[in-house]
């Protein structure tokens, strides 16, 4: 009796729907980290999902871009203000030791 083989499939690149899209690029504007989405969801690397974020705010348009720049612009205010509290919390703890 011989076995039929089955037909090899093409392995080309893999096709995501515009939902699972979407979706991984909601995760990201959400604070997940990028290398943690690529690692749940099963992706390549990190540039597909930022070139996914870049194609949806290029289609939403100038008000998602300035919505994306003044993101960057507080979580850069964020780390900055962190820094500085870090600071003080050394300093205070240096001046209630030398009472």
């Amino acid at each position: 009796m011989t076995q039929k083989r089955k037909p090899a499939v093409p392995q080309g690149r893999r096709q995501f729907d515009e939902d699972f899209q979407r979706e991984a690029v909601q995760m990201l504007l959400d604070g997940h980290t990028a290398a943690s989405i690529v690692e749940r969801l099963g992706l390549s690397s990190t540039t597909i999902l930022y070139r996914w974020k870049r194609e949806q705010l290029a289609r939403s348009g100038p008000v998602a871009s300035s919505l994306d720049a003044r993101v960057k612009e507080l979580e850069a205010e964020l780390r900055r203000v962190e820094r500085e509290r870090d600071i003080l919390k050394k300093a205070l703890a240096i001046f209630s030791r030398s009472d």
